[in-house]
């Protein structure tokens, strides 16, 4: 038996498909950023935690590689060549250069909003239920993205500004040889975790857009489909 539907119908299933379409892929962007941005907290925990912030370096006549030092935002460690290593805690905040203090300050700060954009992301995300007013999800999931981009914006200047100081107290001819650092991994890291947080935010902040047009469009396509019409176009 085949089935004659008019013009508005066909228009009005085909509107219902495209939104579903469009769900889909907001759907899967969102699992994207959300993984985006476990591995970037992830990351910025690392830098926190790990003191590979500086390292020694061996240049010049410094060349006694029996033990090396290893510094991170709370504490410092001794690593000889046996394998042993020895950690104290920086004994005063005050004493700390400029740059440490603010590492400190903002990797935290970093940690903290990427925790709680995970948090709104996951509430305004469409594959949960909990909230259940659709139209308020994409202003939620913006809001996470936009607490995306700060924690990476964050945990990146963080990063730079402590590259930065390695950098130049190496390149440095008042500094002695053996009072020279060099990049840590945690700079490193704390760099991809930056990228990683950006693209999330970005990702998310890009596909947060409110659903303008699509329950109005529906509800046009329903009273045109309702209304008593003389002449109806048939397929």
């Amino acid at each position: 038996m085949i089935k004659i539907f008019s013009v508005e119908t066909l228009r009005f299933i085909y509107s219902v498909q495209r939104t579903q379409i469009k769900g889909m892929g907001s759907v899967g962007v969102q699992i994207v950023c959300v993984a985006l941005c476990v591995f970037g907290l992830i990351g910025v925990i690392v830098c926190c935690a790990v003191p590979l912030w500086k390292v020694s370096s061996f240049t010049g006549s410094n060349i006694v590689t029996a033990q090396s030092t290893q510094e991170g935002l709370w504490t410092s460690c001794v690593v000889q060549s046996t394998g042993q290593q020895q950690c104290k805690n920086y004994e005063s905040l005050l004493v700390l250069p400029s740059d440490l203090q603010a590492a400190r300050a903002m990797t935290i700060i970093s940690c903290m909003l990427s925790c709680l954009s995970l948090l709104i992301l996951f509430c305004g995300a469409d594959f949960t239920t909990c909230i259940e007013n659709e139209d308020a999800k994409p202003k939620i999931s913006l809001v996470a993205g936009v607490g995306m981009l700060l924690a990476g914006l964050l945990v990146i200047i963080a990063v730079s500004w402590s590259a930065n100081s390695v950098v130049t107290d190496f390149n440095n001819p008042l500094v002695q040889a053996s009072n020279k650092k060099e990049l840590g991994a945690c700079i490193f890291v704390g760099w991809g975790a930056g990228v990683l947080l950006l693209l999330g935010g970005g990702l998310m902040c890009c596909f947060s857009r409110p659903k303008s047009g699509s329950s109005g469009g529906a509800a046009k396509y329903y009273s045109n489909s309702s209304a008593p019409t003389s002449n109806k176009n048939y397929v």
